[in-house]
């Protein structure tokens, strides 16, 4: 049986921690919590110095991608949110 899960981003709530951007993406009505790492960003998307939330709006799409195949992998912490690492990218 295929799994059925499945992960959109219906809202534009991302925010800034300092250490990474977080997001919600939404499975059904279940919210999940999803972040990306200070470190992904500036590794992958030349994020040094720049304003974090805005290295996330540039490049979203790929961001939710890949969380996206995070979540229905399985790969998930162990509070069930998706934390997107730069080894990921």
């Amino acid at each position: 049986m295929l799994d059925e899960r499945a992960l959109i981003f219906p809202d534009d709530d991302a925010r800034s921690t300092g250490e990474a951007v977080v997001f919600t993406g939404k499975d059904g009505k279940k919210a999940v919590r999803c972040a990306i790492s200070r470190e992904a960003l500036e590794d992958h998307f030349k994020g040094g110095g720049k304003d974090l939330l805005k290295i996330f709006r540039a490049n979203r799409e790929r961001i939710e991608h890949e969380a996206r195949r995070k979540y229905v992998g399985g790969r998930l912490e162990r509070d069930g949110s998706v934390l997107v690492k730069s080894e990921d990218l």
